[in-house]
Formats: C-alpha cells, sequence, structure tokens
C-alpha cells in the first residue's frame, strides 16, 4: 500500500474512531470501574471495593431470579417469533404456486406487509399501557372478556405469579413478529423464481420447498435475526416495568423480574450504582456469551445460487 493511500486511510478513520472510543468504548470502561467501588450515584465519592459487588451477586436470590427469567426468554422469544414470522412470510411472499409463474404471493400482500409491520412503530410504553388494559384483571379487559364468552372466570393476567411472565412473553412475541416478517419477505424475494418452479417439477411438497429451498436460502437472515432476538430478550425492561403490577417492581413475588429492571430499581431505587453496574456488566457478559454460542451453533455453510 503506497504512503499516500495509507495517510489517507489513517485521515478519513480517525474521526470515527476517536468518536467510537469517546463514545462507546470509554462508557464501557467507566462502567467496569464503577462496578468495582460502593458509589450510590449522586456523591462525589467513589469508595473502591474490589470485586465485592460482584461477590454479592452470588448471594443475591432477586438476581438469581432476573437471570433465570432471561434464560427463558432468550429461549421463548426467538423460537416463537422466528416460527411465525417465517410462517407468515411463507403464506405471504410464496403462499401460491400458478401454473405458469410458479411461486407468488397471496392477493394483498402489501397490505399484510404493513398489517404486520404497524406494531413495530409503536412505543413500548404505548404498547405496555396497551396490553395492560387487554389483561385487565375484570372482565372489562378484552382478555378476560373473550373468555368469558366460553364461560370461564376472570384471570388476574399480571397479578397471578403463573401467568404474569408468559403474558409479558407474548407481548413482546406479538411485537417483534411483524419486524420478522417484512425481513424474511424480503430475503425471500431474492429467491429466483425458477428454483421453486424446478422444485415443483421434482415434486416436492410444500413443506419441503420451504425445509429444503427456502430456509437454506435466507439461513443468513434467519441466523441475524436469532441473535438480534436473543439480544433484544436480554434487553426487556422496558415493557417488564411499565406492564408489572406494582409500579414495575417486578411483579408479584418478582414473577416478572428480569436483569434490566433489577439494574433499574437497584440504582434509581436503592441508590446503590455500584452493585447495579455489576449487574449492567454481567448482563453484558450474558450477552457476548449468547452471541458467540448462536452463531457457532447456528453456523452453516453458505449456498449460492
Amino acid at each position: 500500500m503506497r504512503a499516500g493511500s495509507r495517510r489517507f486511510i489513517l485521515t478519513a478513520l480517525a474521526v470515527p474512531v476517536l468518536l467510537y472510543c469517546v463514545l462507546v468504548v470509554s462508557p464501557y470502561l467507566q462502567s467496569f470501574y464503577i462496578s468495582l467501588t460502593d458509589w450510590n450515584g449522586l456523591s462525589p465519592e467513589r469508595n473502591f471495593v474490589g470485586l465485592a459487588n460482584y461477590a454479592r451477586l452470588l448471594d443475591d436470590e432477586v438476581f438469581w431470579i432476573s437471570l433465570w427469567h432471561n434464560v427463558i426468554a432468550v429461549v421463548v422469544i426467538p423460537a416463537a417469533t422466528l416460527a411465525l414470522g417465517l410462517f407468515f412470510a411463507t403464506m405471504i411472499r410464496v403462499g401460491r404456486y400458478r401454473a405458469r409463474g410458479g411461486a407468488t404471493g397471496v392477493r394483498g400482500a402489501a397490505f399484510y406487509r404493513i398489517a404486520y409491520f404497524f406494531p413495530h412503530v409503536l412505543s413500548i410504553a404505548v404498547i405496555g399501557v396497551l396490553f395492560s388494559n387487554v389483561y385487565d384483571p375484570t372482565a372489562s379487559g378484552l382478555a378476560n372478556g373473550l373468555l368469558g364468552v366460553v364461560g370461564i372466570d376472570p384471570v388476574n393476567w399480571l397479578g397471578d405469579k403463573q401467568t404474569a411472565y408468559p403474558a409479558i412473553l407474548a407481548v413482546i412475541v406479538w411485537l417483534s413478529v411483524g419486524f420478522y416478517v417484512v425481513l424474511f419477505m424480503g430475503a425471500m424475494s431474492s429467491i429466483p423464481n425458477e428454483i421453486y418452479e424446478a422444485a415443483r417439477l421434482d415434486g416436492a411438497s410444500r413443506w419441503q420447498i420451504f425445509h429444503r429451498v427456502t430456509l437454506p436460502l435466507i439461513w443468513d437472515t434467519v441466523q441475524v435475526a436469532g441473535v438480534y432476538l436473543g439480544i433484544h430478550a436480554l434487553d426487556m425492561f422496558a415493557i417488564v416495568n411499565v406492564m408489572s403490577a406494582a409500579g414495575g417492581s417486578g411483579g408479584p413475588d418478582n414473577a416478572t423480574q428480569v436483569l434490566g429492571n433489577h439494574l433499574y430499581l437497584t440504582a434509581f431505587q436503592d441508590s446503590r450504582f455500584g452493585y447495579a453496574t455489576a449487574i449492567g456488566v454481567a448482563l453484558l457478559l450474558l450477552t457476548l456469551v449468547f452471541a458467540w454460542v448462536s452463531l457457532k451453533v447456528t453456523r452453516r455453510d453458505r449456498i449460492e445460487y
């Protein structure tokens, strides 16, 4: 590489790299340091306590409950969202086969695309308030109103330990599916129609076409979507805080508590910013481990067409 080219590259990258270090790397490093102190968030004094905050995590029952709930979310949310997203995208994008023209989308595909994506443009606060009313424990709530039609007594969806967390997970899946329907439809649009025609001529069923043709050809998109959904599942503070009973305290007996909400309450309710930052560092490490494992497990040879 010539000296002039090297100088140009260094000059072009200097400002972005500097901004990245100041705005991204520096806060991470500060967080690691704060997690080693007893800072209360208000005082200018920060006493160094070493790994005491991390040792406290091992004896923190709420931390382990929150961690378990996040692990459940990492399994349930990506699995349910990807399954529904792929199903709806396949039905809309290649839901019909013509004698001439091969696979084609269903009528009104543009409308379905907008309808599925619409929930994704709403703010988390709006969705949380909306579904808090849907899950209203009285018969006036939509969920209990539907149960009443079939003669089932009202359920305290967000106030019962057995139903509170599954109810919130269902909302997150509902919120997320539309985005991935549109994402997968875009990926499927790049598959040549001749491939579908050839598969049909060979006698492949709809399931075989999806399993042997569509899914392998969009696997890179599905893999990235799974990682993103897992990270999203680890960062579900907002919806839990809005929908949880007792003012975002984690529901009845911490039934909906997650790491993000536990971190928030520890910092701003208990004024233990040092310990809350240690929870944040643990969440960061958990996210990195999940992303690495997910990419390793889902790695496949790239298929060219």
